[in-house]
This record gives structure tokens, sequence and C-alpha cells, in this order.
């Protein structure tokens, strides 16, 4: 790194975990919980008889472990069990203009909301009010509406299974099937890609199937901060001899080196084990190049004779590939490496060491989907596991690496603006309404069509909805079109300060929590990353007495909405049980579901690519080509650069717990640019350098931000800067087209030193 020295920033040389991971879990929980209080609820995360981690959707594996949390994951839970409190007392010592002023991280730093709040425009601040009187009021509003589809519904991927299933319920019988949820923000290229490929959108591996395979490639995640628990089974991996490797514009501690917390050798030792055996820095943007690379080596060996391709395999189970095989002959090599940045024997060497393994699991993260070309590259990655059979076997399979922890579940139960003619006639069987037709609204579509002034009303279930889309100043604009925002949180955040005519805060109930109903202390449900169901039971006394739990909360409304509901609300309320058997008649896949989730680990939900079941059209697997490595010439130059966003150490999503991004040397500031000393000299800058990051999408150039630019070791073309704060250099349209994936990880842009 450049010798120029710059505040908040220097070399962090220690692994990943290891010693400073336990020492951000202590000081996570001495800022922000009661000392007495803590052993026990962390001893609590992921257990049979305790809570599921509100951070990431990475599965359980020993489940009578001591420790099933990481320190990413203690810092969800004490961030949510904080004895920190936003009382009625702070709104009126707090205008919201002056709470805009406040950074996201100071915001719900402050701490739980205790009541429910009403935004008074006189003065400016928010008022309690009573929960009858929020229902009738959102109840009110919403039966006003001249048409249902002028209403949103968002769904965060905290929610559990039970609420985001009456979250459904309740908005399908009001009448829209609008649905933006956090899943078009991330992973909705693998919803669509996934299932013309292998006929399902979600992953095929089993936990157990890293303790059998033989290969892992590793792309576009970074699971030391956004799914720390997967380091336990790389870490376990790479000590018994798999080999790992990853392809990633950065280079990322944790994939390059990692201390377990939990094993006392290296703790003692002070040492680390490595992660991956070859490290690959595809250039932003390049990744399908890179995944053709490989496989038209593969394809060249088997044309000169090798027994590289299960032949079996491809003949028994999969559609077109004769025509997948010829696109990458035809392909070439000098455009593959331009695209990707990697050379032509480093792609060979991976093609090699791909065909040396009997079983290979790939695994993902947004790197890949949150781009323009989404969907093809989750395709890409499908076809490269179908050329050697890697479905339906030990130690083999495509692995999508979910962020929130219910993210998957709350699509399962039905969170989604697609008509679905099946689920809608089981919805009809067992609530007596049949849904509407029309398609519904996604996140984008939610946002522009409330720019347009022609959605009305958000109720958002959990998250951050403004702050999560791209466009910043035009998803602002939209939520101040609105005529009624309702956020249902634990936390306060800005998108509660984005304000129509009216808004409305719904104080929840935490994971963390007790939550008691009429029939006694309930359960619920959640969906993990490999499509294991299980139970969430907390055990600490609520934040306040005035918090209700999310399915109560959406009965509220409901009831308040729809006076002739279908729905019985109050009975469902009374007891989960009948919600979760409410799931059960519209998703048969759940089957007893009551009964498994009463085992421990609870039960996992079928997988046809893992029985070597395909439900596509052809009832076949397909191979489906990419063709689009060219670039958009009216994207590119020599002067432009791509820029991907990123979560810091200190982040889940579009929470930020702190201001430090240890393992990448940045420490108490978020405005930097990482990038590589190649582009630092090509662009007449310097380490520390202030600059104006400007959009290069034609159209776009007004939309700028200023960060210091710091020297990282990242793929030359490419550079980083943190999301949230970057997300207003993506416009709201700018997206992958068959997804609607916003490409947030892959923007053009120009930079310019600030005098």
């Amino acid at each position: 790194m450049a010798e120029r020295d710059v505040p908040g920033v220097h070399r962090y040389n220690a692994p990943a975990g290891g010693w400073g991971a336990l020492w951000a879990t202590a000081r996570a929980v001495a800022e922000q919980m009661r000392v007495a209080e803590s052993p026990e609820l962390l001893l609590r995360i992921n257990k049979p008889d305790g809570f599921d981690c509100p951070g990431c959707a990475w599965p359980d594996k020993e489940h009578t472990s001591t420790f099933q949390f990481c320190e990413n994951g203690a810092k969800a839970v004490t961030w949510e069990a904080t004895k920190k409190r936003v009382t009625p007392e702070f709104f009126a010592a707090h205008t919201v203009t002056a709470l805009l002023q406040q950074s996201d991280y100071e915001l719900e730093d402050h701490g739980r909301i205790t009541h429910p709040m009403a935004y008074d425009p006189a003065s400016d601040t928010y008022k309690p009010l009573e929960w009858d009187a929020a229902f009738a009021r959102i109840g009110e509003v919403l039966r006003r509406l001249s048409d249902p589809d002028m209403a949103e519904f968002y769904t965060s991927g905290r929610a559990s299974n039970e609420a985001a299933f009456l979250f459904n319920i309740f908005a399908r019988e009001f009448g829209t099937n609008n649905f933006p949820d956090c899943s078009n923000m991330c992973h909705e290229a693998t919803s669509v890609g996934l299932p013309q490929a292998i006929g399902i959108g979600k992953g095929t591996v089993s936990l157990e199937d890293f303790d059998h395979c033989e290969l892992i490639i590793a792309m576009g995640h970074n699971p030391g901060t956004n799914h720390p628990r997967m380091m336990g089974t790389l870490h376990q991996c790479a000590r018994r001899g798999v080999l790992i490797i990853v392809f990633n514009p950065l280079k990322e501690r944790a994939l390059e080196r990692f201390a377990d917390p939990q094993n006392p050798i290296e703790m003692v030792t002070l040492g680390s084990t490595r992660i991956a055996s070859t490290y690959h820095q595809v250039k932003v943007g390049g990744d399908a190049a890179a995944l053709k690379g490989i496989m038209k080596a593969i394809i060249a060996r088997a044309d000169a004779g090798q027994a590289v391709l299960d032949r079996d395999f491809i003949a028994a189970h999969t559609n077109g590939f004769e025509a997948f095989a010829e696109d990458l002959r035809q392909t070439r090599w000098e455009a593959i490496e331009t695209a990707c940045g990697l050379t032509r024997s480093a792609l060979d060497w991976v093609a090699d060491a791909y065909n040396r393994s009997n079983a290979t699991i790939v695994s993902y993260g947004m790197g890949i989907t949150q781009h323009a070309k989404g969907t093809q590259n989750v395709q890409q990655i499908a076809a490269l596991l179908l050329l050697r059979g890697n479905f339906g076997k030990p130690g083999a399979g495509i692995c999508p690496l979910r962020g929130h922890s219910n993210v998957q579940g709350n699509r399962t139960v039905g969170i989604t603006e697609k008509p679905n003619p099946v689920m809608f006639a089981n919805v009809e069987k067992a609530f007596g309404f049949r849904p509407p037709a029309g398609h519904g609204h996604d996140a984008v579509k939610a946002m522009q069509a409330m720019v347009a002034g022609k959605a009305k009303v958000l109720v958002c279930l959990g998250g951050n909805f403004s702050i999560a889309l791209p466009d910043t100043d035009l998803s602002y604009q939209g939520m101040r079109n609105l005529e009624l925002g309702v956020h249902l949180n634990t936390k306060l955040n800005r998108s509660h300060l984005l304000i129509g005519k009216e808004s409305i805060i719904l104080p929840v109930l935490g994971r963390t929590e007790r939550d008691v109903q009429a029939t006694g202390a309930q359960s619920v449900t959640v969906e993990d990353s490999m499509s294991m169901v299980h139970a969430s039971r907390g055990k600490l006394e609520p934040a306040s007495e005035y918090l209700r739990s999310e399915p109560a909360i959406i009965a509220g409304v409901a009831m308040a909405t729809l006076p002739a509901s279908k729905v019985d609300w109050r009975g469902l309320i009374a007891d989960y049980d009948l919600i979760r058997d409410k799931i059960e008649a519209v998703y048969p896949d759940f089957k007893d579901y009551n009964a498994r989730i009463r085992h421990p680990g609870g039960f996992r939900l079928p997988l046809g690519p893992a029985e070597r079941i395909w439900l596509t059209k052809s009832g076949k697997a397909e191979f489906i080509p990419f063709a689009g490595l060219a670039e958009d010439p009216a994207l590119t130059g020599p002067e432009v650069l791509k820029l991907t966003t990123l979560r810091s150490h200190d982040q889940y999503n579009t929470t930020v717990y702190g201001l430090d991004d240890r393992y990448r040397g940045v420490f108490g500031r978020r405005d930097v640019l990482f990038i590589s000393e190649l582009d630092l000299a090509a662009q007449n800058l310097t380490h520390g350098d202030v600059v104006e990051v400007t959009s290069a999408i034609p159209g776009q150039e007004h939309k700028v931000i200023q960060l210091t630019a710091i020297a990282h070791d990242i793929a030359p073309g490419s550079i980083g800067a943190y999301y949230p704060e970057a997300n207003n250099l993506c416009p709201l349209n700018y997206q992958d087209p068959e997804s609607g994936t916003p490409s947030y990880k892959s923007l053009p842009v120009r930079l310019r030193k600030v005098a």
C-alpha cells in the first residue's frame, strides 16, 4: 500500500476470526447489553430450544454445540437485545428534520422503539398512539384507495414464515399482488435463473455435502463478513485438504486465512488456516466470462478425447448440450480474457482442477447476482456443474448464499409478485377467497410507482426500504410522495423519516424476545440457505410492554382493513400452530409441519435436483448459452471504471453496527473508495486523494459522490465503495432485465480529483 498516511486507514495483518473476532464480540456485548443477560442469551442462539440468529441464513450443524454463533451474529443479537430505548420522550425531543441529519448508524444505535408512534406535521415529531387507533387509521387509508394496487407490501428477510404467510394472505385478500421484498434486491437472479436451468430457485446442497466434497469454487462472496458461520465449514474443508478456488475482485482476508475462535490450538498459538488454494481476481462483471472460459477448456479436452464430461448424466438428465458446447467452441479466448481480466492459462488450470474432482460445490453470493447479467451468471454456474453431473450426489451441487436468516423462507411461503395459479387455488380452498390474477410489483417497480404518484400506501414488514433500493435521490422522492407509510420495526431507521402525508411506526418483538399469545408462549419458524425449516423461540423479556409480534400486528391491520374478511385472524394469532396448519394447506411440501418442527433441527423441504428430478418445461436440466461477453460501448472507455458496492465488517445489509471494516484496514469511517495501485497511477491519483465519483451511464452523469481513494488489492479496472452510501450511483432502472435485480455490483463510473 502507498506510504502516505490516511486517517483511519492502516493494514490489518491478523487472520479473519481469531482474537479480533472475540474482542469485537465482547465489545458489542458491553456496549449494547446488560452484561448479566448476555451469556445465557448468546448460548441460546441457533439451539433447538432457543432462537434463530437474526443475521445470516447459514444452517446449523451440531445443535448440541456450545457455540452456534459468530462475531457478526453476536452483533446482530446484541443490536436487537440492546438496553437502549427510543421512547415517546426521545421522539418529543428530536424533530424528524433533526434526525435526518444523523447517520444510519446513529439512528439505529439509539435503541429499541417502545411505543406505536405517528408523525405529527405540526411539531415535526412522532407522537405515541394506541394500537387500536393505529390499526383503525391504517385500515381507513387502505380502504379509501380507489385501487388495491395503489398499495405496496414490502417484506424484509428477517420476518418469520408465520408473519410472511399472514402478510401474503392479508394483501392478497385486500386485492393486490404487490409484494416488493428484499429478495428482489439480492437473489432474484437466483429465483429466476435457476428454475429455468434446474427447475428450482434454491440451492441443492446440504451442510453434510461439505463433508464429502473434493472441490469448492467460491464466487462473488465474502463469507467472513456476510455469512461468517460459513467460515467454520470452509475451515474444516481446508484442513481436510479440500481444494478451494476463489473468484473475487478483492482480496478478502477471510478467504485468505482464518483462525477459528472455537479451535483452541489456533487461538493459543496465534496460528491460522489457509482457506483459498488459489485466488483469481476476476474483473467486476467478468464472472460469466470466466465461467465460459473454464467450460470452453473442458469442451476442448472432451473434443480431444479426454473423459472429462459425465456423458451418461448429460444424456439422461439434460437438454441443449450440443448447442451449448458449440457456442463455447465458437467463443474466442481473446474475448473471454478481455471480459474477465484473467488469463487463459489460469482458467485452464481451474478446468483441470474441476475435471479431477468427483464432487464439486459452487458457492456464490451477491457478487454474482447483483449485475445486469445476474440471471445469466447464475445459469453459467449451473451449466458448469451439469457438465460433470454435480447434482444429486454426495458432496456436489449449487450453493447460493442467502443474506437474512429467513429471506428464502419468505419466498417459500408466498412472498412473490408473480401469480401462481396452483398456490392461488390452494388459498381459495384454505381461506375461501381467490387472490387477484394480475402480476404485482417487485421492489424497483414499487418505487417507480411511488415516484410516479401511482402508489399511495407502503406497508413495510421490517427493513429499511428506501435505503436498500438504488437511486437514493429518486427513492427519497418516492417515499415523500406517499399518503401513508407504515413500518413494522424494532429500531429507528431513515425510511421512517422520509414522510409524505402520514407515517406510522409499529414496534415489534424481536427474535430474542418471548411471544405470548392467548394459548401461551409461541414459536415461529425460519428456513435456512439449505432449505432446512426449524423453530425459533425467544426467551428475553420484551423491550417494552407495548410491543406486539409481527403476526399479531398483521392480524390487527387486516381486521381493521377488511371487516368482512374470510380469515379467522384472531384464531390464527391465538395459536401459531394454526398458522402452520394453513401454510401446510397452501403449500403441501410442509406436510406434518407442526410435528416436524418439534424435532431438533427441524426438517428439509423437497429439492428436486438433489434427487435428479427437474421441474423444468422439458423435464430435464437445461444448458443455457451465454452470449453477452461484449460490453455496451456506451458504458466503456479508457477512463471508465467498474464500481462494486460492498458491505463493511461492521455491517449487515442496511444495518451498520459500527464504523470499522477491520479486515480491509478501515477504521472509524466509511467514506472511502477501494482502488488498485495501477488504477491510481492511470487516473493520476495518489493514495488518500479525495475524488468525485460520477456515473458514466449516459443520462445519469448528475449522480455524484465524494470519497477518499485508498490503495487496495482489487482487480485493475475495478473499484469498490460501501453500500448504501454508493447506491445513488445506481439508477433505479439499471438492472438485470430478466430478474429485475439492481446492478449494484457493476456500475460504470468516472473519477475526478477534488482540488
